[in-house]
């Protein structure tokens, strides 16, 4: 039994060992497998790198050849696009200017060959729009009238009312010195019997604006001509002060005859240009609404007394001494 067992035992441990040699040679041969599949892995990563760096190289050859020329190209054909455009420039600065030029001395010519009176107007309303003073030589250059070559122009507007020369320069010069509205109100108050607004329109520049403002504000009255504005007057608002009117103005006032019917009074109203604040058609229709008469009043005839009229009062027979001089 002990030699058999033994015999079992060492049949078993050999077949052990066998199994493990042949283990072993596995493993040998997976690793000397697995070498060689690494080693061409690592050649190929290396081939792929060494490919993009000459691709890469290439790119940045081809990038720099394209930059050469294109600058290359740009400087051989700027020369000539720039040097026929400024002769094209050229030429058509020339052509404009020239044109330009000879309106502006045939505008010139014109203007100074005009007569004298309209020489004038150009140099009076240059001064009225800039209430600034000029020299003839400035004159000349803002509206190109040559007062040194025109003397009948200059002698004009030296002894004109409107021009104001005091030996170098020309200034316009308004009928009465006032600047501002404060100004503007005491002359007024100065002409109680009133004062012409065409007087005061070329005083300053917002003067009209200041006259309204006056009379918005109380201070002044605004007396319009509806049919001709140059006889607008203004008045100061003064309770103090009191105004004459001449006999005449007082007898032309008492002999208008005003309508009778008040129709007709705003209806004249209305043709003066004048606001009425009573509505005599609306009125009257109401009061025939309600059964009101709305004839208009006529006025009596005064009755006078007649020679056939007894007379009680003898003692004063001298109050009817005309009705004798009547019958005779």
């Amino acid at each position: 039994m002990t030699t058999a067992d033994d015999g079992i035992g060492r049949a078993i441990s050999d077949r052990n060992c066998g199994r493990r040699d042949t283990t072993t040679e596995l493993l040998r041969s997976d690793r000397h497998n697995f070498g060689h599949c690494v080693l061409p892995m690592a050649s190929l990563q290396e081939s792929l790198n060494r490919f993009n760096k000459r691709q890469e190289k290439c790119q940045s050859t081809l990038t720099s050849i394209a930059e050469a020329n294109k600058a290359g190209s740009s400087r051989a054909t700027h020369p000539k696009m720039s040097a026929s455009s400024t002769a094209n420039a050229k030429s058509s600065a020339t052509v404009v200017t020239f044109s330009n030029d000879t309106e502006r001395l045939q505008h010139i010519n014109s203007i100074r060959k005009a007569p004298v009176g309209a020489q004038m107007k150009r140099v009076i309303d240059l001064l009225l729009d800039t209430r600034k003073a000029y020299t003839e030589a400035q004159i000349n250059e803002q509206c190109h009238v040559d007062m040194n070559a025109n003397k009948a122009v200059f002698d004009s507007l030296r002894n004109n009312p409107k021009v104001h020369y005091d030996g170098k320069q020309f200034s316009y010069k308004s009928k009465h010195d006032v600047k501002n509205k404060d100004q503007l109100y005491r002359l007024i108050r100065k002409f109680v019997e009133g004062i012409a607004i065409i007087d005061l329109k070329d005083a300053y520049p917002t003067v009209m604006e200041d006259l309204q403002s006056l009379k918005a504000e109380g201070h002044v009255w605004l007396l319009s001509n509806f049919v001709d504005s140059q006889e607008d007057i203004a008045y100061p608002n003064k309770a103090d002060v009191r105004i004459k009117v001449d006999d005449d103005l007082k007898q032309v006032f008492r002999e208008v005859e005003l309508p009778r019917d008040m129709l007709d009074i705003e209806k004249d109203l209305q043709k003066n240009g004048m606001k009425h604040a009573t509505n005599t058609a609306k009125r009257r229709a109401m009061a025939q609404v309600h059964g009101i008469s709305s004839k208009p009043k006529t006025k009596k005839k005064k009755q006078e007394i007649s020679k056939r009229a007894k007379l009680t009062n003898t003692h004063l027979l001298e109050l009817f001494d005309h009705l004798k001089s009547s019958g005779s």
